[in-house]
């Protein structure tokens, strides 16, 4: 009987306690070790500093009447007050609604209305948007629970920090909900994931485990803190660790981000592949001192085997990892490990994380695949969410009744124990009949010297059902014709793979935290060439 493609990670003691507790032992453990540097905001705390102003917090939320379970939104980019109010929300045993910054009003109106949340910590402006108007508007748009408005910096975050009140002795339970984040997704209105402590401070936790953090780690975070990214795989995992949580800057900067490694002698860097493509054509990178970087991890997006080798070289840094995950799972469910051989690191997602199960599944019968065969990802463990908020039928679509939670990704498990994606089953291009995963057309193309960066779609087509076509963005004084970039292909690919359709763009369309939002190249693609359904 052939092997099936089932995997279990290693069985590690799972923690069972809250953010809140564990964040206050790291304290009391690190004392005037250095917790948290923004540098654009020239902030340094100390543990003993950042223990003592998120129970001021805290107390602060409390003296306002908040209750345990309440939900309090945090609505702005990067600085020492979102991290703060993460670890404060924990401590008060609130559970905080991350906000992309990058909502206008129809957004953030849903967000506030579908929370139910009953405070919301916000800036009044910043260089790029005027949020208090923003907020004012929304507000006009229906009935919310909404109660107390708390502006940075304004007489409302004074008065919270001057009014506190003793917390509740026990707040919030491991099972308890600390986080709803919300799904980007390609459609409809975005959906409230619920992760509770034993999801977060677990997952966070085993990240830094198979990172090595320690107290002796700086660790740069310039993902967006409203994302898993930046508030999870970075942050958490290294502050429960003790090590050092370095942002360096308010939105993704690729020259503050390189400053930042330089300057604070950062130990672990982490992001999605388009930080790092903006990094190495940073002008003058080849000046930035990275010798103190000793791994490197990207995810969020598909990792280019090439942009992989040049990260590598490039940045001088021996471990550069993968992982993999959504925000269903906490969100990583795999990676690669520190000792892992980098040709094998580069060529798959790594291998399934501690205290979790993994499992390749037929998109026709739900059965589990043999070894090698392609499916959909599932997953099953302490990682997987509750469920969405109040949303019981999307709950059941991704979640079965043993607790499987279905990704949507298209993967295979190799007889290495490491898996592959190959697509989103929803993006898989079917061209007269022919199955084409846009991935491996992209990594095609990604070896070519004159790409930066590209993204393959499928566009409707009245012959053959779909066809490919791709949006190519070239490196820097570089030039080059569509047939050209065909011509490359015809001796790498079938020649159904090759894109029928090349665009040549100077950016892609993405969301905050810079993932390719392919529905919307779809989308003008298809409008641009006047394709209907």
């Amino acid at each position: 009987m052939n092997a099936l493609s089932y995997a279990k990670g290693p069985e590690l003691p799972l923690l069972e306690t809250t953010i809140g507790k564990m964040l206050s032992a790291t304290a009391d453990r690190f004392g005037e070790h250095e917790a948290l540097v923004v540098r654009h905001q020239n902030v340094r705390l100390s543990w003993r500093e950042f223990h003592n102003e998120t129970v001021r917090i805290a107390s602060g939320f409390i003296g306002l009447g908040l209750q345990p379970q309440d939900r309090i939104g945090i609505w702005c980019s990067n600085s020492s007050e979102w991290v703060l109010v993460q670890a404060a929300s924990a401590h008060a045993g609130l559970v905080l609604v991350t906000i992309n910054p990058a909502y206008r009003c129809d957004e953030l109106a849903f967000v506030i209305r579908k929370s139910r949340m009953r405070a919301i910590v916000l800036r009044e402006m910043d260089a790029r948007v005027d949020y208090r108007k923003i907020l004012e508007n929304a507000l006009q748009q229906g009935d919310s629970m909404l109660e107390h408005v708390l502006y940075i910096g304004g007489n409302s975050w004074n008065q919270l920090l001057n009014n506190g009140k003793e917390l509740p002795e026990e707040p919030a339970l491991p099972d308890s909900p600390a986080s709803i984040q919300y799904t980007s997704g390609t459609t409809g209105r975005p959906k409230g994931v619920v992760l509770t402590h034993r999801n977060l401070a677990n997952n966070a936790w085993l990240i830094g485990e198979w990172l090595e953090l320690s107290g002796q780690d700086r660790v740069c975070d310039p993902c967006p803190l409203y994302h898993c990214a930046g508030s999870v795989v970075c942050g958490l995992s290294a502050l429960l660790r003790g090590a050092t949580l370095v942002l360096p800057s308010a939105q993704f900067d690729a020259r503050l981000t390189l400053e930042a490694i330089e300057s604070e002698r950062c130990t672990v860097l982490g992001g999605v592949p388009t930080m790092y493509i903006a990094q190495l054509e940073q002008a003058g990178f080849a000046g930035f001192d990275l010798r103190s970087l000793r791994v490197i991890w990207m995810g969020g997006a598909p990792c280019p085997t090439e942009l992989l080798r040049r990260v590598k070289q490039e940045m001088r840094c021996d471990h550069v990892l993968i992982l993999y995950g959504q925000t269903e799972a906490s969100p990583i469910i795999t990676m690669t490990r520190l000792d892992d051989p980098f040709e094998c690191s580069i060529s798959s997602i790594g291998s399934v994380m501690p205290n979790t199960e993994a499992k390749i599944v037929s998109t026709v019968s739900g059965e589990v695949l043999p070894l090698g065969e392609t499916g959909e990802l599932c997953t099953r463990g302490y990682l997987v969410m509750p469920g969405y908020d109040d949303e019981p039928e999307a709950t059941s679509r991704a979640l079965d009744n043993q607790g499987w939670l279905h990704t949507g990704d298209i993967a295979m498990l190799r007889a290495d124990g490491r898996f592959q994606i190959t697509g989103r089953a929803k993006e898989i291009i079917v061209r007269g009949g022919e199955k084409i995963a846009p991935r491996e057309v992209e990594e095609s193309l990604h070896s070519h010297p004159k790409i930066a960066e590209v993204s393959v779609i499928g566009l409707p087509d009245s012959k053959l059902g779909e066809v490919v076509a791709a949006w190519i963005r070239l490196m820097p004084n570089e030039s080059a014709t569509e047939e050209e970039i065909r011509e490359f292909c015809r001796d790498r690919i079938a020649h159904f793979k090759i894109p029928q359709y090349i665009r040549f763009v100077d950016s892609f369309p993405s969301t905050a935290s810079g993932k390719v939002q392919r529905f919307r190249i779809r989308e003008i693609e298809m409008e641009a060439r006047g394709i209907s359904l």
